[in-house]
């Protein structure tokens, strides 16, 4: 009888757990850049993707996951030339997918990443085209070479969020593998993917 009672009582208390959770207020995104306040912001790792579209020898595209990202953001809408992003990869967090020592065979022998443990982008400026859309220059390094880039960016969505302001965009571009000293198997441009939120700093 007691056993009964007892487990009555936790799907009754199951129950207003989860009529609890349901009734929580989500947070809505606003479609304007202009909704996340000015401050420092920090790249969210969890979510956060960066993927490379890499060509393999003009008969596909080998797709890699970046799993190790950080960076912070000064931002200011009011004033896009004051912006500044700085952000690392950490080019041993390559994914290339469930094949064995794959993975550990691109980041050893042609990223090489005990020579060069890091990669980065500074950003030189932003130019916002409207709202939601926009492009941010800066200075990519890779395998110990510098090279201006433009990302094209989307806004996702910005405002507050269940923790504080959030800003999350996609950005895309692309590189020049002969540029960077990559192999010459690699015969296109290789296309940069990130998705990623910004949370505000305290």
């Amino acid at each position: 009888m007691n056993s009964k009672v007892s487990a009555l009582a936790l799907g009754a208390a199951a129950l207003m757990l989860a009529a609890s959770a349901g009734s929580q207020t989500l947070p809505t995104a606003a479609h304007d850049y202009k909704a996340a306040p000015a401050g420092t912001y920090a790249v969210d790792a969890k979510h956060t993707g960066l993927i490379a579209r890499v060509p393999h020898v003009g008969f596909s595209y080998s797709i890699f996951r970046f799993q190790t990202v950080a960076g912070t953001l000064a931002w200011d809408p009011a004033h896009p030339a004051a912006d500044k992003l700085s952000v690392t990869v950490d080019p041993k967090s390559i994914i290339t997918g469930p094949v064995d020592g794959f993975s550990q065979e691109i980041g050893d022998k042609f990223l090489k990443v005990t020579q060069f443990p890091a990669a980065s982008f500074t950003s030189t400026a932003f130019h916002p085209t409207s709202l939601t859309h926009g492009t941010v220059e800066g200075d990519l390094t890779l395998l110990g070479v510098t090279k201006h880039v433009v990302f094209d960016v989307d806004l996702v969505g910005a405002g507050k969020g269940f923790r504080g302001p959030v800003i999350g965009v996609t950005a895309k571009t692309t590189l020049d593998p002969k540029l960077y000293g990559l192999p010459g198997f690699i015969t296109g441009p290789i296309e940069l993917i990130i998705d990623s939120e910004f949370d505000a700093q305290a």
